[in-house]
């Protein structure tokens, strides 16, 4: 597919609506898999040092002649200004990429207090052009306007949890205020919401999959998305949702199944 949506960023570049994700993805089949999706025809592949498998995505990419959009991420034992320009060293070399497209903090940590320092690693690194874009993920407005303050930069990208029982309304509106794309992790809350009756209405009214209800439900809030797939024929699923659309009725009857327990993953306050 070659005309899927792409989303600007605060920085002006863009980057794809939609994207593969390979978190839990094993070391050992995350070149594979990588390689899968970039034939089925994803153009972003969203990874982090945490998840152990940026050299397998690597590999994958620097074998295509195609452009793929790339995103990994700090991971937590590495926050402050130095220790952040060392393990983007790191990601930089397993990657094998000669610029990586984002860069993110992948969780604020706040009982460290130091990734208003890493946020100021980021932006040298921007500047230095060995990112080309950068951003945060998991922070809430209290982080984000912690480092917009302190630096007067605004991240291009905030990914946060973000399902049908979890579609943290308040947090889009800040990141709507303030230019911040937003990237929805466990966009299909892990599975839970598949099952939900609403969405089973739904993708029969449109002779669609549940999974592929609730992506379209991402897109067209103006989300970028990175589902996780570990088959083939899922990630085309997944990436077949851009030639039909949903009305009225059937975000207002996703809208009604936010809950205030819906998180699944961690607070980041918490952490």
């Amino acid at each position: 597919m070659t005309d899927q949506p792409t989303i600007r960023l605060n920085d002006g570049r863009s980057m794809p609506q939609l994207g593969y994700g390979v978190f839990l993805v094993p070391p050992d089949d995350t070149e594979r898999l990588v390689r899968d999706a970039l034939d089925v025809g994803y153009q972003a592949v969203d990874t982090a040092a945490f998840y152990r498998n940026e050299a397998g995505v690597g590999r994958a990419i620097r074998a295509t002649d195609r452009y793929v959009f790339v995103t990994t991420k700090l991971f937590n034992d590495d926050h402050g200004y130095d220790r952040t320009m060392k393990a983007f060293d790191a990601s930089y070399d397993a990657l094998g990429l000669d610029v990586i497209d984002l860069y993110l903090i992948h969780w604020p940590v706040p009982r460290q207090d130091l990734y208003a320092e890493s946020w100021k690693a980021l932006i040298k690194l921007r500047e230095e052009g060995r990112v080309r874009s950068i951003g945060v993920s998991n922070f809430a407005m209290a982080h984000l306007e912690r480092i917009i303050h302190d630096t007067g930069v605004v991240p291009a990208v905030n990914q946060i949890e973000l399902h049908p029982h979890f579609q943290q309304v308040e947090l889009r509106a800040y990141h709507d205020e303030n230019g911040i794309v937003t990237t929805s992790w466990s966009p299909l809350g892990r599975g839970g919401a598949l099952s939900d009756p609403a969405i089973a209405a739904i993708a029969r009214k449109h002779a669609r999959t549940p999974a592929q209800v609730i992506l379209r439900w991402h897109i067209e809030h103006g989300l970028t998305v990175i589902p996780k797939s570990s088959s083939r024929a899922r990630q085309e699923e997944n990436l077949n949702v851009f030639d039909f659309a949903l009305d009225q009725d059937d975000m207002h009857a996703i809208a009604a199944l936010d809950r205030q327990d819906g998180r699944i993953g961690p607070d980041p306050d918490a952490l």
